[in-house]
């Protein structure tokens, strides 16, 4: 009863990247079925994050009052008819309010199903299931490319999503009191995570500290502001750089961006198994150069074939990034504020997916999508030197204290 759940579980958060990836691969569509300015894709993804932000913030009250098992229901029914109504739209304006419901949707599942598998189910079963999100993240630009490659019927790819999205309606309805029998009936414990009683480096220093006063926090946030990014700019604006710069046809570029997802699908999966045998901070940091290395290829002047190598490397560096950084928390600031700080750096994340993606709309469109990679090779550079420079301060502190240790013994 307990796997069934999981497998219910996994299948909603495929469902949840199913959406996440369509804007991006058949904007090119879109704007010219619309006529609309670039930017326009910008400021829909920011409405859709911006929904996401609020229902997240508001996801704990929600839970408590109606539980896990309804509100992914409703969450998962309001993306459903969202994904519906962007192929009715007959305007712009419709896609706007589309949005709303898409947002709200999407930040309380994630939120929601975040918390019930932390709560009911081992630790490594979190790396995996942010991996299901890559598999709907991957194959949303799949789906849509196999629309938009004979007449540019981008409507139908959102008709078929959203044919999905109710299928899994349905099954949720049908699952409801399942939730509850295994929430009563569950032997699992917490989150066992070894490395959060391994050396917690600040809980003797921040016990009368604010969170924000903890010093290698605000370096923490840079680095997560510019992970997701990077993440959310590379999906969005993708498609648009290969096919107004380098040429390629809608349909090939939105196969080529669902290379980028299935790279941090398969990145993912691959670190549930690596975070076994090696660090966090090593996944961090070489997860960080694979990406900067595929961001250098799509900034160089090289044949097209390249650009297809580089959104793999990109996918594949991005992979263990998040889940990574999530999971040193406590071991980086301590057990006493891990929670807060948890939540900063979630909402510090949303709010580089919110307004980064735009800004970088809005600057290409008064001058040229070819900023796209030099934009990417930033991000990444500033990404991995707020990291390193949180790793060199703490590691530091180790020493300091192992010093002040071996004096004392003395």
């Amino acid at each position: 009863m307990t796997t069934f759940l999981l497998v219910i579980i996994y299948l909603a958060f495929i469902s949840l990247g199913l959406p996440d990836s369509l804007l991006g691969v058949a904007w090119p569509v879109m704007q010219s079925d619309y006529g609309a300015p670039l930017e326009t894709a910008g400021f829909l993804f920011m409405t859709i994050a911006g929904g996401t932000i609020i229902s997240s913030l508001a996801s704990g009250k929600i839970l408590k009052r109606f539980g896990t098992g309804k509100v992914t229901f409703v969450s998962v029914l309001m993306t459903a008819g969202a994904l519906l109504g962007f192929y009715f739209a007959p305007s712009v304006v419709w896609l706007f309010v589309c949005t709303i419901p898409l947002g709200l949707g999407a930040g309380a599942v994630d939120a929601g199903l975040n918390d019930y598998v932390a709560t009911h189910y081992k630790a490594h079963h979190m790396s995996w299931l942010h991996c299901f999100w890559g598999v709907g993240a991957t194959f949303g630009p799949i789906i849509m490319a196999q629309f938009i490659s004979g007449q540019s019927f981008w409507r139908d790819g959102y008709f078929a999503i959203s044919g999905i999205q109710f299928a899994l309606v349905i099954i949720l309805f049908l699952t409801l009191p399942l939730w509850n029998r295994v929430t009563k009936n569950s032997n699992i414990p917490f989150n066992d995570d070894t490395e959060d009683s391994k050396a917690v480096i600040n809980d003797e220093d921040a016990i009368d500290v604010k969170p924000l006063q903890i010093k290698g926090v605000k370096m923490a946030l840079v680095s997560f502001l510019f992970y997701c990014g990077v993440e959310s700019t590379v999906g969005l604006w993708g498609s648009s750089f290969l096919v107004n710069v380098r040429e390629l046809p809608a349909a090939v570029a939105a196969g080529w961006v669902s290379f980028y997802y299935a790279g941090i699908t398969i990145g993912r999966f691959i670190t549930g198994f690596i975070t076994f045998k090696v660090s966090n901070l090593i996944l961090i940091r070489t997860g960080q150069i694979i990406a900067l290395a595929g961001a250098i290829l799509l900034f160089l002047p090289l044949p097209t074939n390249f650009s297809l190598v580089g959104f793999i490397m990109i996918g594949l560096g991005l992979a263990p990034i998040f889940p990574c950084m999530l999971h040193e928390t406590p071991s980086r600031f301590g057990k006493k504020h891990s929670q807060t700080i948890m939540g900063y750096q979630m909402a510090v994340a949303y709010t580089g997916s919110t307004f980064i993606p735009p800004l970088i709309g809005f600057i290409a469109s008064h001058s040229t999508i070819g900023i796209f990679p030099v934009c990417i090779v930033l991000f990444v550079a500033a990404m991995f030197l707020s990291s390193e420079k949180l790793n060199s301060f703490l590691k530091k502190k180790v020493l300091l204290k192992r010093n002040d240790t071996s004096s004392t013994a003395i």
